[in-house]
């Protein structure tokens, strides 16, 4: 931990924010029990968040972390002249802010200035949260005014302040505490000195995770009925033939009643279904529960620049009984016709999208149809880089690559509008996507799929299918409930008594 001397020193240089790091061994806890420790020792953790990964669908990613309490947050509704976003603080609005909620965003982060430490994770403050779906509303002008009824009533952007962080190195089983100083405030480093050990001392607490008994079970509810699901196909295949487009996501909602504690759903789904983006949010009168398999858009320092990552993710079938006929699926899966052109035809998108914010001549192309085997499924993944230009912040890498063409479709503005035409529901969270902008200006957002939203003693999970010429409308009905059954499997083993 800096000194007070190294603080005021950084003070001086005219940091605005100045981290104070403590380290501590967490080698015989998980993630989940330090978010228990940290976290729920007030108000049930409201405002905190924890963010997990499991790479290659089997192994642990290096780091989890943990978002203390936020006292802070960035809230943005409403779409054309009605945009507004709010900064909360302490519950209260203390700035209302019209005009375009990305612009505001961006002129936002550069209120701080970050004395970063050295040697920690590319994550250790900023803010993280969720951009909703409906959040295109903010790049596309045309799309202003054609969203579907809003039957969730969730923000369309929330972003948390992150100013207390845990980060669990998994690999060295170190956990850093980080709270962070604004040396404008009196007593700065001793206040923020007393909170880091604060926090070391909840390390000492003993926690006991909700214990859920069997209960009642409830039954699904869906937004669009199955004949009109399978109409709305067929809509869009004629809008195909016709030339209008060649692909358009097409989705459905399903609800049910779930009246248990939400991180017992997150604990279900994280045993289930572990996946490469796996996150846990508690904004306050909703939670945000997901097992995403797929980024929408990654920007890391790397030697060259700022290196941004689209991975699209898009031909599905579930996993086979025995590796064998794994191995069968696999080779009817990456020969698939369908499958193929899909595929071919989201990797030419993430092209195009990184290619008008990259340096000329930078976007490759590194990694194409391979495949990645999940507990449930497994996916084609192709990998395609660019170095971002001079100058460009991260909202203007958001505007290019949102929302993803794999939960839209291509050409991507009038396949949302299609969307907009065939979908009887805004879509709110989904679709969009989850993440952190760090203080080091790295960024992280995993496209909002396999994504559940709790409100109100309800949970609302979705779903889309591509839809292309020779699809098959009963296929596509299948995929979405396919692709749903994860989250739903997962309220069901709550319901059956999580021990």
């Amino acid at each position: 931990m800096i000194t007070e001397l190294e603080f005021k020193s950084l003070a001086n240089q005219g940091y605005n924010r100045i981290p104070l790091v403590a380290e501590a061994f967490a080698d015989l806890e998980t993630p989940l029990s330090l978010y228990l420790k940290l976290c729920h020792t007030h108000d049930d953790g409201k405002h905190s968040f924890l963010l997990e990964s499991v790479v290659g669908g089997e192994r642990f990613g290096r780091y989890s972390f943990i978002g203390l309490p936020a006292r802070s947050l960035l809230r943005a509704s409403g779409f054309g002249a009605d945009a507004r976003t709010e900064i909360v603080t302490d519950g209260q609005v203390v700035e209302t802010h019209a005009g375009n909620p990305l612009d505001f965003i961006a002129d936002y982060q550069k209120r701080f200035k970050v004395a970063l430490s050295p040697g920690l994770p590319r994550f250790c403050g900023g803010l993280a949260g969720y951009f909703g779906y409906d959040a295109v509303r903010y790049i596309e002008k045309k799309l202003e005014n054609s969203c579907p009824p809003d039957s969730l009533g969730t923000p369309d952007i929330l972003l948390l302040q992150c100013e207390e962080v845990a980060v669990i190195d998994n690999l060295s089983g170190k956990l850093y505490l980080i709270v962070y100083a604004n040396p404008a405030e009196a007593e700065a480093y001793s206040k923020a000195k007393k909170r880091v050990r604060q926090l070391k001392e909840q390390l000492r607490y003993s926690v006991s995770v909700p214990q859920i008994k069997a209960g009642d079970s409830y039954p699904s509810e869906r937004s669009f009925a199955k004949a009109d699901y399978l109409k709305a196909v067929l809509e869009a295949k004629e809008m195909i033939a016709a030339g209008d487009f060649m692909q358009v996501q097409v989705g459905q909602r399903i609800q049910k009643r779930y009246t248990e504690n939400p991180l017992s759903l997150y604990r279900a789904l994280r045993s289930l279904n572990p996946s490469p983006y796996m996150y846990y949010y508690h904004f306050g009168d909703f939670q945000v529960v997901g097992a995403s398999p797929e980024i929408l858009v990654r920007q890391e320092q790397v030697e060259e620049g700022q290196k941004i990552t689209i991975r699209p993710l898009a031909g599905t079938r579930p996993r086979a009984a025995t590796p064998e006929k794994d191995k069968a699926t696999e080779q009817e899966l990456v020969n698939d016709p369908k499958e193929r052109a899909e595929h071919v035809m989201l990797i030419d998108l993430a092209r195009n999208d990184i290619g008008r914010i990259a340096k000329t001549g930078s976007v490759k192309v590194t990694e194409a149809f391979a495949v990645e085997r999940y507990s449930h499924v497994m996916h084609i993944v192709s990998n395609v880089e660019g170095i971002l230009k001079d100058g460009m912040t991260s909202m203007d890498v958001l505007k290019a690559t949102f929302p993803a063409g794999t939960l839209s479709g291509a050409p991507k503005v009038h396949a949302m509008e299609v969307i907009d035409q065939l979908e009887p529901v805004k879509r709110g969270i989904y679709g969009g996507a989850c993440g952190y902008l760090s203080f080091a200006g790295d960024m992280d957002l995993a496209i909002a799929i396999r994504t559940g939203v709790i409100k109100d003693g309800m949970l609302y999970v979705q779903a889309a299918a591509g839809v292309v010429a020779d699809s098959v409308p009963e296929l596509e009905w299948k995929e979405t409930e396919h692709k749903a059954r994860a989250l739903l499997r997962a309220a069901e083993l709550v319901e059956e008594g999580l021990e």
